[in-house]
């Protein structure tokens, strides 16, 4: 009996992930900023936590803090679209971790990269000179952006990134 609730309770929760993300939209599950991918995670742990629920009141506990989760994302990117100074609060600022083949040793302790985490993403994004690469961009994510070639970069691409 056991399994077919865990199945009746991952199939409610799932649809409720469908409807809250259809009418949320596809942001629900990016990780366009840290808050973001803070709440994704959090997501994941309860929708966990909801179909293992040994009771239906943790069960309906989990659904609720799963529609909660949504709700605070949906209010959150809609007021962060709107204030200049949310968005500031809520999202980290990019920042260069090299600049025009120059590693900026400062960036990477502010960062708390290491010169060996640098030279692992720079590999993996195929570069072969420091001095071909244009930027190296620690995101607000914590994703690493790697911009490299001999063009110019065109400055809307940087103007939100710390120096």
């Amino acid at each position: 009996m056991d399994i077919v609730y865990t199945f009746g309770r991952a199939a409610l929760i799932i649809a409720l992930v469908i409807a809250l993300t259809r009418a949320n939209g596809l942001r629900s599950f990016s990780k366009m900023s840290s808050y973001d991918f803070a709440i994704t995670v959090g997501k994941g742990s309860v929708l966990a936590s909801t179909v293992m629920a040994s009771s239906a009141k943790q069960f309906w506990t989990g659904m609720i803090a799963m529609a909660a989760l949504f709700i605070v994302q949906g209010v959150i990117s809609r007021i962060r679209h709107h204030s200049s100074q949310v968005e500031t609060g809520v999202d980290n600022t990019p920042m260069f971790l090299m600049r025009d083949g120059e590693i900026l040793n400062e960036n990477l302790a502010r960062g708390q990269i290491t010169h060996d985490d640098l030279m692992g993403k720079l590999r993996k994004a195929n570069v072969s000179r420091l001095s071909d690469v244009r930027a190296v961009i620690l995101e607000a994510t914590g994703d690493v952006s790697v911009m490299q070639g001999m063009e110019t970069i065109d400055d809307a691409l940087l103007r939100d990134v710390r120096q």
